[in-house]
């Protein structure tokens, strides 16, 4: 259960979002492109950040870019 905890970890490093067309699913409500987002967890395949909503969400990293 330690994902209920993931919004009050310390910030891993920042990612800047480069783009939102998702073919699958629906991110441009919840990212957009240009803004940096704070990283609180990583898997191989997803970033774990807070997104617009103010909510964690784990979104594909081919969305974003390292600062």
């Amino acid at each position: 259960m330690i994902h209920k905890n993931w919004e009050n970890n310390p910030t891993i490093k920042q990612i800047e979002c480069v783009h939102n067309d998702a073919a699958k699913f629906v991110v441009e409500n919840v990212l957009t492109p240009g803004k940096r987002y704070d990283v609180k967890n990583e898997s191989e395949e997803f970033y774990f950040v807070i997104d617009n909503s103010g909510r964690m969400g784990g979104f594909y990293k081919d969305y974003f870019k390292e600062v």
